[in-house]
């Protein structure tokens, strides 16, 4: 029942009666609008805490996850810097076993090289002292026909088979020399060269088409391959 019919029936007693109603309605309104008025300051009071504690919540919230973030950028720095401190090793370690390796062939590379030095020294003065074993060897067989010719010609007084044993022996003698690579150096109506000719004599009024022609070899010359090791002394005309 709504208050004001509630005071209704004791407002019609009498005016002693309505002015306690009145009064009392007063008090009741003004006590109700208090009442009102503290229950709304308690919800706007209850509001804000809810409010701050909410914004509390998610503060917390909002720094957990701060510090979550944080120790997950912590770890990937720790572990980034773990992995490139062990590639790091690894590489140290790989270049050190590279080093090892190239000093390894370096000390190699040194004892062969010291070993063929030597070995060339030896077969240079070995070449020094017996290069002419060759040569030598090869004339012997030469020098036992001058050996058997010099002992035939006491048995024989026909100069005609003394003249044949020495061609045979100088033609034996010329094969051995060409088989060592020595030639002879052509000088018969060969143009003057200096290159291999030495020139001992001029030779005046030969004409004009003998003119800087060798004109006689008063010694032959040699090679040995294309090294000239003597210079054929020639005549040259004028």
């Amino acid at each position: 029942m709504p208050f004001e019919e509630f005071l209704l029936p004791l407002q019609a007693k009498g005016r002693e009666w309505h002015g306690f109603c009145c009064l009392l309605d007063r008090n009741f309104k003004y006590t109700f609008i208090m009442t009102e008025r503290d229950i709304n300051i308690e919800e706007t009071e209850n509001l804000a805490d809810e409010q701050a504690e909410v914004e509390s919540v998610n503060q917390a919230d909002e720094n957990i996850v701060a510090d979550a973030e944080d120790s997950e950028s912590e770890e990937t720095e720790a572990k980034e810097e773990a992995d490139a401190d062990a590639e790091a090793t690894d590489e140290v370690a790989s270049l050190k076993s590279q080093v090892a390796d190239l000093h390894d062939k370096y000390l190699r590379s040194v004892a062969e090289f010291d070993n063929y030095r030597k070995r060339t020294l030896k077969e240079r003065a070995e070449l020094i002292l017996n290069g002419g074993e060759k040569v030598l060897t090869a004339i012997l067989p030469v020098v036992d026909d001058m050996e058997r010719a010099i002992e035939n010609g006491e048995k024989t007084e026909d100069p005609q088979v003394l003249r044949e044993g020495m061609e045979l022996i100088y033609n034996k003698l010329m094969k051995v020399m060409e088989a060592q690579g020595v030639s002879r150096i052509e000088t018969e109506d060969a143009d003057f060269d200096t290159d291999v000719h030495e020139a001992v004599a001029m030779v005046p009024g030969m004409g004009d088409d003998k003119k800087g022609k060798v004109i006689d070899c008063l010694q032959k010359g040699y090679k040995l391959n294309d090294k000239v090791i003597r210079h054929a002394k020639v005549a040259v005309g004028q």
